[in-house]
């Protein structure tokens, strides 16, 4: 049984190039495979390896970033997989954790309202709020939460362009945003408190955090969540999906646009 970390903080990184090199050694010589990047505005990945390697992997990344429960901007989960789910370890030095083009959404100064797993269903059950799924469409396909807005988009990179062309913050006060494990809700209600919208929402850990949380007989969520790694979607319980036929067409959307 192999466990899993997904991560990330938005956190000032100075001195990247030697960080990366000791993250990299350090979690090669524990085998614990996946990806890390690592970026001027914070760190994030996904990470597995048998549990007392990958417990020791946490734990450097806590002493070199301070990702930790409850830090600031940060998100910090476990699962498990049956096989290996990686096949390699990337860690890479990047310009954004999470690619947006927009320098000023800086998630480490402010962001939207946190809001729990067990509180996110009369938040989006409220009339007035417009609930946007922030990811890419081959991962919309797998599944999504009822009645939430599709963006049609293949790069997160785009999402500023559809929130230009189809809302407008004096007509649609109210948002609620969700992706797959929070942190590129972190960004998006960041550069939407700067375009000018009253009341931004997301879901706090994402929607792997509800699946974990949240009773299949009282979740909003259809489908399964796609996940970036070669257990290909996750659904209650983060327990491993056996729908295939649309996880693998997006997997080649995965390998085609990338993240």
């Amino acid at each position: 049984m192999y466990k899993v970390a997904a991560f990330y903080r938005f956190v000032r990184i100075e001195n990247i190039p030697a960080l990366r090199a000791e993250m990299k050694e350090f979690c090669t010589a524990r085998n614990v495979l996946g990806t890390i990047l690592i970026a001027p505005e914070g760190v994030n990945g996904t990470i597995a390896g048998l549990p007392d390697d990958l417990d020791m992997a946490v734990q450097k990344l806590y002493a070199l970033f301070g990702v930790e429960h409850g830090a600031p901007q940060c998100e910090l989960k476990f699962s498990g997989a049956n096989e290996a789910p990686f096949q390699r370890l990337k860690v890479r030095e990047k310009k954004e954790i999470i690619t947006m083009f927009r320098p000023d959404a800086d998630p480490s100064v402010r962001t939207g309202i946190e809001v729990a797993p067990e509180d996110w269903n009369d938040i989006i059950n409220d009339p007035d709020v417009v609930l946007l799924d922030t990811r890419n469409d081959y991962e919309v396909t797998i599944g999504t939460f009822r009645g939430a807005k599709d963006p049609d988009i293949r790069h997160f990179s785009q999402f500023p362009e559809f929130v230009e062309k189809h809302l407008d913050p004096k007509k649609q006060k109210k948002i609620a945003m969700f992706c797959t494990g929070g942190i590129r809700c972190e960004k998006a209600s960041a550069y939407m408190l700067n375009e000018g919208f009253e009341t931004v929402y997301h879901l706090k850990g994402g929607i792997l955090k509800y699946l974990e949380n949240i009773p299949k007989e009282q979740s909003q969520w259809d489908g399964a969540c796609f996940v970036f790694d070669g257990r290909l979607a996750l659904e209650h319980g983060l327990e491993q999906s056996e729908h295939t036929d649309n996880i693998l067409k997006s997997r080649e959307y995965r390998d085609t646009y990338g993240r």
